[in-house]
């Protein structure tokens, strides 16, 4: 979660150093003139941002796709029957096409299947595992993804000052979307991480319920 925050912080910082850029390229396109200093320190402000940026972004991917694997791992433990291999919960990211859905279809299952598994193990559990925000979290994390490869890609060839300026916008728009992404992406770890130490929880008493109840059967057998 932190690593997700210190994402979202660089995000921040990237909209505003995009909104100088976009205004230096406005200036431009009015007819002003900029110096040549102030066009590399430009330049070189959005390097270092965006070289920080990758870093963390791959950095908070990994270990969330750990923590996503490890989660869907330890609810095997525990379900007798779930949709797909724990393999699955880290390789659907990479797998084209399948990494469009299967990632989702893992996520919103960790959910349903750790509430049905509390509710039929505590009847009077107050647990709510809503998956309401899975549907928006999924759907931003495709819109963020789209936008970055294009962001890339477009601005690898961008030369003119109008393919400079969109790829400048897109590049706000897409750190813009991936705000609302890393606060839901942190809720959806913290209901998770709250919930799951339940199962351990439940299990002990049931393993002192089972206990008592061996050692009431042998002072009845005795």
């Amino acid at each position: 979660m932190m690593l997700i925050w210190t994402v979202l912080t660089i995000e921040i910082i990237s909209i505003l150093s995009d909104y100088l850029q976009y205004d230096l390229l406005q200036t431009v396109a009015n007819g002003g003139q900029i110096s040549s200093e102030t066009a590399t320190d430009n330049d070189l402000r959005q390097k270092i941002i965006a070289i920080i940026y990758l870093v963390t972004y791959i950095v908070s991917g990994v270990t969330f796709i750990r923590w996503f694997r490890r989660a869907y791992f330890n609810l095997h433990l525990k379900a007798e029957t779930l949709s797909f291999t724990e393999g699955w919960a880290a390789g659907s990211w990479f797998v084209p096409i399948i990494s469009l859905y299967r990632p989702k279809q893992i996520m919103k299952e960790l959910y349903v299947e750790t509430q049905n598994l509390l509710s039929t193990k505590q009847e009077n559990s107050m647990v709510n595992l809503s998956t309401q925000f899975i549907g928006l979290w999924w759907a931003l994390w495709l819109i963020a993804s789209f936008l970055g490869q294009f962001v890339f890609r477009y601005s690898q060839k961008a030369e003119s000052l109008e393919e400079l300026t969109t790829a400048t916008i897109a590049s706000i728009i897409a750190s813009i979307i991936g705000i609302p992404l890393a606060l839901i992406t942190v809720k959806i770890i913290k209901d998770y991480t709250e919930i799951e130490p339940l199962f351990y929880k439940l299990e002990n008493e049931i393993e002192q319920e089972q206990i008592i109840l061996n050692a009431d059967l042998h002072s009845i057998e005795n």
